[in-house]
């Protein structure tokens, strides 16, 4: 919990990114003096927040480390939120329904002190519930390991239109996220789900995959301790994290910046997902193309690629990814992408499929492979100082490289060589760059 004082008055509001933004029910004030959202919220919540007000998305990931504020700033949402809505209740769901009173409840009592309105909300441990005593709203708190008593809850005003999920990770993957939200979201207008978590240190995680995924309706925010002021950290908290900086990097990066280190079997580590704007895109030049040809249990991967060789960073900035890919829909797609018909280099162990787009007009290269190109071609990719992938632009790209990782032999080391699965943008990748790996092997003038 972040350590605001409680009982404070607010004056006027500092924050710009915030100002005239104020906490209201109805037309009238609940508090003698206004308080504004941007004075007990960190700036890094700012474009949540009006995104919460404005009920832009149905579904918010919020992960981070240790002192990242993510739970106190989604406990003062959701009391905001049932005050303006007075059909609307919610949920806070844990794994593990022993851990709800000591995370959860106790974050949501936080926040209604902190917010200086009490007196406006009845809060029981047995049954643990939250009750707001103008409407009768409540606040009630589920673990998912009493199923029956999920798929039994129900409210007598309104309706349950909000579900956090606190310590996502505890959760046994999407399937049961999914099943929770079913018995829970019903019968209203507003459907909203929260979900924190610290990420687990493996990529290949559930939790980890699916916050690769580009979802329709979700919004992510990734946020640290150094989002927060140290003020409502602390002292001794920003000293810790300074001193585990010091004596175990790795630790402090995966604890404190939520960043997801690996167990040593990840195949690039110098992933960096970020957006790529049109903007930037526009100032490319010397654009590479690739193809990774399949059809049946295997997609066809057709990918774009940028290098730039002062910064030794390679920017994968489109991709066409699809089982049962025709032909024609092939050779439109890239036609539509490569208007000025510059080569692209194609696996050579299909040159059937290669002559099938010669002869729709497309300029196709059949890739140099030989002995050891897979080694050297993913030693190029590892150093690069970054390959910076738009997860929006490349999903599968994004999903492939994230998660490469080699397989273990069981006895805590790795087996030799790498994994011919889950790789198909790698390779096409590895085409797409090989003027760059081979110094010159092709004119793509």
């Amino acid at each position: 919990m972040m350590k605001h004082s409680k009982g404070f008055e607010m004056g006027q509001n500092q924050n710009c990114g915030l100002q005239n933004d104020s906490f209201s029910v109805g037309s009238e004030m609940v508090y003698s003096n206004r308080v504004y959202i941007g004075d007990i919220i960190a700036p890094a919540y700012y474009q949540l927040h009006h995104h919460l007000k404005e009920l832009k998305y149905s579904e918010y990931w919020l992960k981070g480390g240790r002192g990242s504020g993510k739970s106190s700033f989604i406990s003062i949402e959701i009391i905001l939120l049932l005050m303006r809505f007075p059909q609307l209740n919610a949920v806070a769901v844990r794994k593990v329904g022993v851990y709800l009173r000591d995370s959860v409840y106790q974050q949501l009592r936080w926040a209604i002190d902190l917010l200086g309105i009490g007196h406006l909300w009845r809060c029981k441990e047995s049954p643990m519930e939250m009750v707001y005593l103008p409407t009768g709203q409540k606040i009630l708190f589920r673990g998912s390991d009493k199923a029956e008593k999920l798929k039994s809850t129900k409210v007598s005003n309104g309706y349950i239109g909000i579900v956090w999920f606190e310590e996502l990770t505890e959760f046994d993957g999407m399937e049961e996220i999914r099943s929770i939200r079913q018995s829970l979201l019903r019968g209203g207008d507003i459907e909203i789900t929260l979900c924190s978590y610290n990420p687990p240190k493996f990529v290949d995680s559930w939790v980890n995959k699916e916050a690769l995924c580009d979802v329709a309706g979700r919004y992510y925010l990734h946020s640290t301790y150094k989002d927060i002021p140290e003020e409502w950290l602390g002292k001794s908290f920003v000293a810790a994290a300074e001193n585990l900086k010091i004596s175990n990097e790795k630790a402090y990066r995966h604890e404190y910046l939520g960043i997801v280190t690996g167990g040593g079997g990840e195949v690039f580590d110098n992933v960096v997902l970020r957006e790529i704007s049109d903007t930037e895109i526009a100032g490319f030049d010397k654009i590479r193309r690739g193809i990774d040809w399949g059809y049946g249990k295997d997609p066809f991967v057709y990918v774009v690629c940028y290098y730039n060789r002062n910064h030794n960073s390679l920017y994968i900035i489109d991709e066409f990814y699809k089982i049962g890919a025709k032909f024609n829909e092939i050779a439109d797609y890239i036609k539509n992408e490569n208007q000025l018909n510059l080569p692209v280099v194609a696996d050579s162990a299909e040159p059937r499929s290669n002559d099938e787009l010669r002869d729709r007009g497309i300029r196709v290269l059949p890739a140099k492979k030989g002995a050891g190109s897979i080694e050297h071609g993913i030693s190029w990719l590892q150093n690069l100082s970054e390959i910076v992938i738009d997860k929006t632009r490349t999903p599968n790209v994004c999903r492939e490289f994230s998660c490469y990782h080699l397989l273990s032999d069981g006895n805590g080391s790795f087996l030799g060589g790498y994994p011919d699965k889950d790789n198909h943008t790698i390779d096409a990748v590895r085409y797409a760059m090989e003027q760059d790996m081979r110094h010159n092997a092709y004119s793509f003038e």
